[in-house]
């Protein structure tokens, strides 16, 4: 098979390279999938450059979801019963990805997929729709009324503008570029901020304190996640669940310790690992009926493994435009 294969994490083009690789057998607990697409995500993007919070040994297939049909499985009853079933797929934690035309995971990471879902969609099923979906339900489960988003024009920010507008909860959209807030805005977004514009610091605590926005939500950090927390009310709650920037975290300690603001981090892993495996599976379920609409993902190019390179590429230049999918074989 073919595969897309990361030898060092240093994040250099030749470090990646596409190879031939036997096709792995699965045993009691496994499925083997024939990979039909995999998106590029950027915790794939920090993963390739070792900034991720699993390092696999290398070498190592990269890639962390993706959709395709099950083809063989382990001898125990789960995992018969996915044999000849498409379904969406997470990489286990210490082996190989979905970046190659088959790959070995734990059936338990496998979500059957719905007729009415194509494979394309179920490929970008898990990290970014189950990640705010799981958002928008901390939200409302902590009784906020508004929340601010940082990154919101990235395809995960604009699922979490259409599920505030479905459920009601008004959001603080942060961008950094007057297009994306042109996006936003035509997609019915009212609080719309550029961190790039004159007077954003005062505008984003004005907003905070019209709101009541007592929750952030942060994917960049550095200094963004300094100035989202210096804006929030007291007792404000930044949740920080990216790293676009690659920087560490700042934060001012008088906001901490006089105004008695928190941080904390989310890992969608850890928020999974609270629910039952049925619980995962009518959750994923549920996801499904809204990939159409409320947790869609725009496509914007599809590539065969053998230009992995050209998909990320394009990718980091226009994260806003859409997805990246490497695509294998065909449904």
């Amino acid at each position: 098979m073919q595969a897309v294969v990361l030898h060092a994490y240093d994040g250099a083009p030749d470090s990646l390279r596409v190879e031939t690789r036997p096709v792995p057998r699965p045993q009691r607990g496994q499925v083997l999938v024939k990979m039909t697409a995999a998106p590029i995500n950027p915790s794939d993007l920090m993963f390739l450059k070792g900034l991720y919070g699993v390092r696999k040994p290398l070498p190592v297939v990269p890639g962390w979801e993706g959709a395709g049909r099950v083809v063989a499985t382990g001898d125990d009853w789960l995992s018969r019963l996915l044999l000849g079933k498409r379904v969406a797929c997470a990489a286990p934690n210490q082996h190989d990805g979905t970046w190659a035309e088959y790959m070995l995971t734990a059936s338990a990471r496998c979500v059957p997929l719905i007729d009415s879902i194509d494979d394309e969609a179920g490929a970008m099923l898990i990290v970014n729709p189950l990640t705010a979906w799981a958002l928008m339900d901390t939200a409302r489960k902590g009784g906020h009324r508004a929340f601010v988003q940082t990154a919101a024009a990235s395809a995960l920010g604009r699922m979490l503008l259409r599920l505030s507008q479905h459920f009601g909860v008004a959001g603080v959209h942060i961008v950094r570029r007057a297009e994306q807030a042109e996006l936003l805005r035509s997609m019915g977004a009212r609080y719309v901020l550029n961190s790039e514009a004159a007077g954003f610091d005062e505008q984003l605590r004005e907003t905070c304190r019209q709101l009541n926005a007592t929750i952030a939500f942060e994917a960049v950090s550095g200094m963004t996640a300094a100035r989202v927390l210096r804006a929030l009310p007291d007792g404000g709650r930044l949740v920080l669940y990216g790293a676009l920037s690659e920087s560490p975290l700042m934060a001012d300690p008088r906001d901490l310790i006089f105004q008695r603001k928190r941080v904390e981090g989310f890992w969608l892993a850890d928020w999974l690992a609270g629910r039952s495996l049925w619980g995962q599976l009518r959750l994923a379920r549920q996801v499904q009926h809204a990939l159409g609409d409320l947790l869609r993902s725009e496509v914007a190019g599809r590539y065969p493994l053998q230009e992995v390179h050209r998909a990320l590429q394009d990718y980091q230049a226009s994260m806003t435009a859409g997805k990246r999918l490497l695509v294998m074989h065909e449904k």
